[in-house]
C-alpha cells in the first residue's frame, strides 16, 4: 500500500499536499483500490469557497459513487481537467497525475490537524 510520508490524510481517504497557501487534494491509493475502476470524477465547485468536510465533488466507479470531502476550508481554484477524459489516472497514479483539485486555503493551520501517514496507516489497518 502506497502511503507517502510527506502528505497528510483524512479519515475520508483524501490526501493533501501543501505549497504556500495552495493545497493539492486527491484520494488515496487505499480509496481508489477499494472503489475499483474509476470511470468519472465530477467537481462542479471550482471558484466556490467551502468549509472543511463539505462535499466538493464525487468519484464514480463501476459499482459505486462516493462523495469527496474537502479536508480544509478555502476556495477551489482548479480541477484536474485531465480527469475529464482519463479518470483512470486516479487508479494509475492517485498521488501524481490523478490529483483532483487545488485549493486556496483560508486557514492554513487546518493542515496540522490532518492525519500523518502513520496515523492513516493505523486507520486503514496497514
Amino acid at each position: 500500500m502506497n502511503i507517502p510520508s510527506e502528505l497528510k490524510y483524512t479519515k475520508d481517504h483524501e490526501w493533501v499536499s501543501i505549497e504556500g497557501d495552495i493545497a493539492t487534494i486527491g484520494i488515496t491509493h487505499f480509496a481508489q483500490s477499494e472503489l475499483g475502476d474509476i470511470v468519472y470524477v465530477e467537481v462542479e465547485t471550482v471558484d466556490e469557497t467551502l468549509e472543511a468536510e463539505e462535499i466538493f465533488g464525487t468519484v464514480e466507479a463501476v459499482k459505486t459513487v462516493s462523495d469527496l470531502f474537502l479536508p480544509m476550508s478555502g476556495e477551489i481554484i482548479e480541477f484536474n481537467k485531465a480527469l475529464e477524459d482519463e479518470p483512470e489516472k486516479v487508479n494509475a497514479d492517485p498521488y501524481g497525475e490523478g490529483w483532483m483539485i487545488k485549493l486556496k486555503c483560508s486557514d492554513i493551520s487546518q493542515f496540522d490537524n490532518l492525519l500523518s501517514s502513520e496515523d492513516y496507516k493505523t486507520l486503514i489497518g496497514a
